[in-house]
């Protein structure tokens, strides 16, 4: 698969299997964080205070989600939910 891709042109079910070969990719590491993406984000992550108001109802149903620059839709990488909270809330990604 080529990679990036742009975001807003995928159907959900394609968003699955880009998040999959990032995960891949990326050794089964968060790309935020660093720490396994089927574990818990790192340390400095947690300790960060979320604003859930901020984010959409389901945000935070999904424990991996798929980063992407919300100006170009382009795909960064697979990332923890909370490490993409801490993205768009702390660095406005």
């Amino acid at each position: 698969m080529e990679l990036p891709v742009n975001y807003n042109d995928l159907h959900f079910s394609e968003r699955r299997l880009v998040r999959e070969e990032y995960i891949a990719r990326q050794n089964g590491l968060c790309h935020h964080c660093g720490e396994s993406i089927y574990g818990k984000p790192s340390e400095d992550v947690r300790e960060l205070k979320i604003n859930r108001r901020l984010f959409p109802p389901n945000f935070f149903d999904w424990p991996i989600h798929l980063h992407h620059n919300h100006k170009t839709g382009m795909t960064i990488g697979a990332v923890h939910c909370q490490c993409n909270a801490v993205l768009w809330q702390y660095h406005h990604e």
